[in-house]
Formats: structure tokens, C-alpha cells, sequence
């Protein structure tokens, strides 16, 4: 073998190869190999990988049976095989984005176990050749809200902590909680965590309060204290997030699902022919090039700043509260704007 020490990427690359080499009798050509890395980008040429295989070879149990068509490498049949503890690049890849987009979603212990693999991924990305691609990919990938970006609260750590853990084991929870406008905090004695929701920068705790049945949100910036109850949490029969979501309860409900009608200048609503409203959305050009919708939503604010975003490109027809509402909030918007 060369005196030279090798280099990081060379490194990443043979732990991979041994990875991928598979025990006896099965063999991998040279051929395979070359693919194989090529996919988790280690382009490399096919002279390199005979010569890293003859290095390995002098290390570790492998050999080239004579007799294997097509031939090929494989571990010696009664060697013993090595839990490698590399990364292949798309696993560091996974494991980077991972902790880049869902830090705020996963519980903190599942977090802190998780630390170890993030640290792996990061070195395995920063040992990978640079010129390779997927280290490049977390440089060019980003998700942004389709809204205004504001910065997200501060979270006590320790709160959010509790919270989490107290909704993975099902317990109880008993919170300090400062609404936006009190003074002082209030406290909630028997607190039970149903699920966690992100809706933009803010973190929700969807929960019922003591003995009653309805369903609560409580924003976790504000919790100044949260402790953990060694007594069981209750469940809400039939409840289920996804549906609590889809009813329009995380964008401030307003009342029942109403049938949206509304006229919308083309640029501001050929969009909703590729993302529409709702599952029965119907929408059709009208002879002018405007589009008619129709569309049950459910009835939020979220759906009012939406509308009142779009400013002049959309006309509500109905229901006919909405549209007095929104003839309101324009008039009211105007006379601030006329000075």
C-alpha cells in the first residue's frame, strides 16, 4: 500500500466498498462496483476500485474466487462480517435534511439520540470529494412558507422538553401559561397532550383541559413552566389530527365549512387549477378570462388574510357574510389609506 496517508474521501469511499462487497458465496464484479459507488456519488474510474480492492484485500478477508462467474470479490465464507459504522452519502444526505427541517418536529430525547447520526452525516458529507453532488444538495434545496417569513418565538427549552415527553409516554401535564395580553401567567393543573402541531414558526399543543371534552390549543412559547404528571392522559374518542387539522381549527375556525364562491383575475387563481381549495372545487373560465370558483372551506381567518391578499384579483360572491365582511375590512382599509 502507498505511504501516503489517505485522504478523507478515499477513506469514506473503501468503508463504502466494504459495504457493498457481499459475503461467499456471492461475489460483486468490479463492474457492479463501480455503479454502486457512482450512485452515492464516488465517480471514480474502474482501475481505482481494482487497486483499492487489492489494498483491502491485504487487510481484511476478502478474496477473489478463481472459479465465480462473472468475476468477482466477496468475504471469505467463514469470515467474520463487519458492522461498518460509515454512512453511504444518500443515508448522511437523509439524516442532514432530516435534522435541518424536522428539528422542531421530533421529541428532544428522540433528538438527543438522534445527535450522534447527525455528527456521523455531517462528517461523512464534509469527508465525501467535492466535487461529488449530494454534499452540494443541502446548498441548494430550502423550504419556505408561501407567506411572509417571521421569526420564530424563543421556546423554553426545558418546556418543550417536558411537553414532548409528557405526549410520547401519555401523561399528564401541568403548565404555567402566559396568554399574550395577561399580566401574570395562570396555571393549568391537568393538561392532556393529544398532538403537536408546527403551522409556520409557532408550535401548537392540541390537548383537553381536566375533565372537559372540547379540544384546546395552547402556543408552547408561552408555557413558562411545564411539569410532568405521573397520571395517565386522557384521549378524546375518535380524535384524530389530521382530521382536527383539516377541519380549519389550526387557522383560527370561525364557524362551519362554507361554500366559497368567488371571481379571481387569471393571475391570481390560475394556481388553484394545479393546488385548489378544497376536494370538490370547481372552476371555470368565464368569457372575460376571469375564473369562477366554487369551493367548501372551511370558515378561518387564515382564509380572510388569504383573500384580502390577493387585493383586487378576486371578487367573493359568497356566502354573503363573507362578502359583507370583506366589503368592511376594504372600506375600513381605505379611509386609513385616504389621508
Amino acid at each position: 500500500m502507498s505511504e501516503r496517508p489517505p485522504r478523507p474521501s478515499t477513506i469514506m469511499r473503501q468503508w463504502q466498498m466494504l459495504r457493498l462487497i457481499p459475503q461467499a458465496p456471492r461475489t460483486i464484479t468490479v463492474a457492479e462496483l463501480h455503479d454502486k459507488l457512482k450512485a452515492i456519488d464516488f465517480s471514480i474510474g474502474k482501475r481505482t476500485i481494482q487497486r483499492d480492492l487489492l489494498d483491502l484485500a491485504e487487510i481484511f478477508p476478502l478474496t477473489n474466487p478463481v472459479d465465480s462467474k462473472p468475476f468477482g470479490w466477496c468475504w471469505m465464507e467463514n469470515a467474520a462480517r463487519m458492522d461498518m459504522p460509515g454512512l453511504s452519502t444518500p443515508a448522511a444526505l437523509t439524516l442532514a435534511l432530516m435534522e435541518q427541517q424536522l428539528r422542531h418536529s421530533l421529541p428532544p430525547s428522540t433528538l438527543d439520540s438522534m445527535q450522534p447520526y447527525f455528527s456521523a452525516a455531517r462528517q461523512t458529507l464534509n469527508a465525501t470529494n467535492e466535487r461529488a453532488h449530494a454534499p452540494a444538495w443541502l446548498d441548494k434545496i430550502r423550504a419556505i412558507a408561501p407567506m411572509q417569513r417571521l421569526l420564530a418565538p424563543v421556546i423554553d427549552e426545558a418546556c418543550q422538553r417536558n411537553v414532548y415527553e409528557a405526549l410520547m409516554q401519555n401523561r399528564q401535564l401541568k403548565l404555567s401559561y402566559k396568554k399574550r395580553d395577561a399580566d401574570a401567567a395562570v396555571s393549568y393543573d391537568a393538561v392532556h397532550p393529544l398532538a403537536i402541531v408546527q403551522r409556520g414558526q409557532l408550535i401548537y399543543l392540541v390537548c383537553l383541559f381536566a375533565e372537559y371534552s372540547d379540544v384546546r390549543t395552547l402556543v408552547l412559547h408561552r408555557v413558562q413552566q411545564a411539569e410532568i404528571l405521573y397520571l395517565p392522559a386522557r384521549k378524546k374518542e375518535g380524535f384524530d389530527v389530521d382530521a382536527y387539522i383539516a377541519s380549519g381549527a389550526m387557522g383560527i375556525r370561525e364557524g362551519e365549512p362554507l361554500r366559497l364562491e368567488a371571481v379571481f383575475a387569471r393571475r391570481s387563481g390560475e394556481h388553484l387549477y394545479e393546488t385548489p381549495l378544497s376536494a370538490d372545487q370547481q372552476l371555470r373560465e368565464c368569457a372575460d378570462g376571469s375564473l369562477h370558483l366554487s369551493a367548501t372551506v372551511p370558515s378561518t381567518r387564515e382564509l380572510q388574510w388569504w383573500l384580502l391578499g390577493l387585493g383586487d384579483g378576486v371578487e367573493v360572491l359568497a356566502p354573503a357574510a363573507l362578502r359583507e365582511q370583506m366589503k368592511t375590512t376594504i372600506a375600513s382599509m381605505a379611509s386609513r389609506y385616504a389621508a
